[in-house]
């Protein structure tokens, strides 16, 4: 991996939440996994980069584990919810029974009482009427709910980045295949011209073996290009959901295409306005702040309705309505320093998710300001490569025209392929860091998921 794909690598194993650690343990993100659906075919899959967003977003392991924390949190958010709505029972009940009297201070000459029926059909509500903790407590779990949200939306932004850099890394493996196959077509070209000129005797057989040795060079980089260009389709059919297995094409080859209007202020602007992982942090810092609240008031009274109404008799047929109203007031003295335990653990909390957001501000400002300085450079490192490209196809050129003209021997040769042969690589890297710099930025913005095919291009 390069410097970029490790950085896009980091952002996905950090994105995940704690509780899945275990399995970045393993040095695996779930954001380069996926859950794949259907079954591979014979064909091959015709891929562009907008299918390749596309179905990451549907079966990206990252995202679909992200879809259930959210589920999770909206669970947790009626829980606490419970604690402030009424609680309706029921019970129908008819007993037999005897009963002493004097157990009750009623003493008598025949204190035993019975055997009767009691029968007992009746309703019962319990209503909080003014429970401050549990109205604090919901106010933290929807906030926290809230937070969980945005955080589907920042894995949606990862997906995005996470596949645009994989189709990018097929794209450019493609690329240094077809450099490859030219190379090794141009240099079995000069061995056949080297054995033309020995058998003339116009050069020595060492030159023959130059050409040779040069052939092998270039046929092992064709070997070698062809292995990672079969791996990154393999890591890339894997991040998206396609069977195992399955064949691929890409139908967009992502060329040069400059990225004008994008200024400091603004990105910052954006990012700060509409990145859905610094919203979460804002979200998770009111839940705090709830959650402190909610301790705080937990030794504070609360005021609860509680009826019942229903029917008893001896039998059901005799059975009389009667009812129950009451209001209570509850008042916590003490329960052991929970509540004390309760307040010092989430004003620390609250400490840290302000920390949390600070550092995430900052980060952000970090990331926005890097990517438009990496950009900057990938685009005059494009241009570098391109003129070393050319410079070194034309002292491939004068040295080919020279070895024909026995001026000198083809070491010459062999060093103006090795210059070709270099300054092609530099310049598919240049052009796969530009164009994965304009994908970082997009993510650091947070408008990826919309604008990445302006930013990158494709159809």
């Amino acid at each position: 991996m390069n410097a970029r794909t490790l950085t896009v690598f980091a952002l996905a194993m950090a994105a995940f939440p704690a509780p899945r650690a275990e399995a970045q343990s393993e040095g695996h993100s779930p954001f380069f996994g996926s859950v794949p659906q259907g079954t591979a075919t014979a064909d091959s899959l015709p891929l562009s980069l907008k299918d390749t967003v596309a179905r990451g977003l549907r079966h990206n392991l990252g995202l679909l584990l992200q879809d259930e924390a959210t589920k999770q949190a909206h669970g947790a958010r009626w829980n606490a919810l419970a604690d402030l709505l009424p609680k309706v029972s029921g019970f129908v009940g008819e007993r037999r029974q005897v009963i002493n009297l004097e157990a009750f201070g009623f003493p008598a000459p025949d204190p035993i009482v019975g055997p009767f029926n009691v029968f007992d059909a009746r309703v019962g509500v319990s209503q909080p009427l003014v429970n401050l903790r549990a109205w604090n407590e919901l106010k933290a779990s929807s906030a926290t709910e809230r937070a969980v949200t945005l955080g589907v939306r920042s894995a949606r932004e990862l997906v995005v980045l996470v596949a645009v850099d994989l189709y990018l890394q097929v794209v450019t493996a493609e690329s240094r295949i077809e450099v490859a196959r030219a190379q090794q077509d141009t240099a079995e070209a000069l061995l056949r011209q080297a054995n033309n000129l020995k058998n003339a005797g116009l050069i020595a057989g060492i030159d023959v073996l130059r050409a040779d040795v040069q052939v092998q060079a270039q046929r092992q980089r064709r070997i070698v290009a062809e292995n990672t260009f079969a791996k990154a389709k393999l890591r890339l059919a894997r991040a998206i959901g396609l069977p195992p297995g399955q064949a691929i094409t890409l139908t967009d080859k992502i060329p040069f295409a400059p990225l004008d209007g994008v200024s400091l202020d603004k990105a910052l602007a954006d990012a700060y306005a509409q990145r859905p992982d610094y919203l979460a942090a804002q979200e998770r810092l009111a839940a705090a702040a709830a959650s402190e609240k909610a301790a705080t008031m937990a030794l504070l009274p609360s005021l609860h309705l509680d009826a019942d109404y229903g029917t008893t008799g001896q039998v059901a047929g005799e059975a009389h309505p009667t009812y129950t109203v009451a209001a209570t007031v509850r008042v916590p003295l003490f329960d052991g320093g929970r509540t004390h335990g309760r307040r010092i653990e989430t004003a620390s909390l609250l400490r840290e998710r302000q920390a949390e957001a600070d550092d995430l501000r900052g980060r952000i400002d970090l990331e926005v300001r890097s990517s438009l300085l990496d950009l900057a450079a990938a685009t005059q490192s494009l241009d570098a490569a391109r003129t070393a490209a050319s410079l070194a196809t034309q002292e491939l050129a004068q040295a080919r025209d020279r070895f024909a003209a026995g001026v000198t021997g083809n070491l010459e040769v062999t060093q103006a392929q090795e210059s070709v042969a270099r300054a092609s690589d530099l310049y598919i890297e240049a052009l796969y860091q530009h164009n994965l710099a304009k994908a970082s930025l997009a993510r650091a913005v947070g408008t990826a998921e919309q604008a990445i095919t302006s930013y990158v291009g494709g159809p």
